[in-house]
């Protein structure tokens, strides 16, 4: 009789036990389901990847060996990623770069496939899908911000003008090689950069190449803040998490009685720097300009 007692009191204990386990495991089932919530990617983009978290959307440029650059198809996803932020529940949307560069702006490979497949044609292709983001990000309904992780390059430079924040780790610079590749300005560059930096400095870095460090990009208005890259990340991230926590549709509205006074503006800029680009594109010292960039890439 006792040890049909015990045993009836070891099997209780092993019920109670494994309750317990069971309790355990969906504990921590729901534990991983509340982060997998919290953070969410979305998979069908090949150039980019789109996570939610905090309140944020994130669209990183994943190019990494490619140093980010611009790919057709990159712009084509960040455009699309861009539309669905400016609907999905976020209160606001952050750029960034994957690996150690922001982004090192055009694709050489858009160039050499204009010179394979028509020049002309190719160019008006091109300055279309450029086009088409420059648009997406003036017209964006939320604040925007871009975490400058590393060099930024052409259009990675040009284009930040139009962003609500711009935060710069120290390793950060900013360069717009146009006149070296015999083309023109564009992401409304020709007119935020003036703007913001006073038409002397903006000269030297859309007209003679002039490269900025962070700082320096912070001096003239371009960059918001900059931070040591050792901590980059951690830093900026706290604090837009605490953005977040604001209300959305005050922050929406609060932006566009901002920017709305200067959107036409902004988008009658944009087509006049498209117009000229493609204009210019086979005109005899642009291709000369960038038969000659790629004769010294070939031989680097």
């Amino acid at each position: 009789m006792t040890e049909f007692k015990q045993s009836q009191r070891e099997s209780k204990d092993n019920v109670l036990k494994g309750n317990q386990n069971v309790h355990l495991v969906q504990s921590l089932v729901s534990s991983e389901s509340a982060i997998q919530s919290r953070t969410r990617g979305h998979s069908k983009y090949e150039t980019i990847e789109v996570l939610h978290l905090d309140n944020i959307t994130k669209i990183v440029l994943k190019r990494a060996e490619k140093k980010n650059a611009f790919s057709f198809e990159m712009y084509k996803e960040v455009a699309s990623a861009l539309d669905e932020a400016g609907k999905d529940d976020s209160v606001l949307t952050v750029i960034t770069g994957q690996g150690d560069f922001f982004s090192s702006g055009n694709d050489l490979n858009n160039a050499l496939r204009s010179f394979e497949g028509g020049l002309e044609e190719a160019v008006k292709g091109n300055t279309g899908l450029v086009k088409k983001l420059v648009c997406k990000v003036i017209d964006f309904p939320k604040p925007l911000v871009a975490m400058v992780n590393g060099p930024a390059i052409g259009i990675a430079t040009t284009i930040l003008g139009l962003f609500d924040l711009v935060y710069a780790s120290d390793k950060a610079t900013f360069n717009t090689p146009f006149s070296k590749l015999g083309q023109h300005p564009e992401g409304c560059s020709s007119y935020t950069f003036p703007k913001m930096m006073g038409l002397g400095k903006a000269t030297e870095v859309l007209l003679f190449n002039k490269t900025l460090t962070a700082q320096e990009a912070c001096n003239v208005g371009l960059v918001t803040e900059v931070f040591p890259d050792a901590t980059f990340q951690q830093e900026v991230w706290s604090r837009l998490r605490n953005y977040a926590t604001l209300p959305k549709t005050c922050l929406a509205l609060s932006k566009e009685l901002m920017r709305n006074v200067e959107k036409e503006k902004l988008h009658e800029v944009c087509e006049k720097e498209f117009e000229l680009l493609a204009k210019r594109a086979n005109s005899e010292d642009s291709i000369k300009a960038l038969q000659e960039f790629f004769q010294r890439k070939s031989k680097l």
